[in-house]
């Protein structure tokens, strides 16, 4: 059986003593104590979840900064 890989972004960030890792197409989000465990953890997650559901229409995801303004 031949598969293709479905390609997904995710985007992570440095929170405290972890980096959270948070795929932009499908609400799934993880966190380990490297950039690459991270990245791990909801791979696994998202492969057992498409063998019992068939994995979603992906589109390009496209990423820009935001400026917000707060109170100090």
């Amino acid at each position: 059986m031949t598969t293709d890989a479905l390609r997904l972004t995710a985007a992570i960030t440095h929170e405290g003593a972890w980096y959270v890792a948070r795929c932009l197409q499908v609400e799934v989000t993880s966190q380990g104590e490297t950039i690459e465990e991270s990245l791990d953890n909801p791979r696994e997650a998202l492969e057992l979840s498409f063998e019992d559901a068939p994995a979603p229409e992906v589109t390009e995801v496209i990423t820009a900064p935001i400026a917000v303004r707060h109170a100090a």
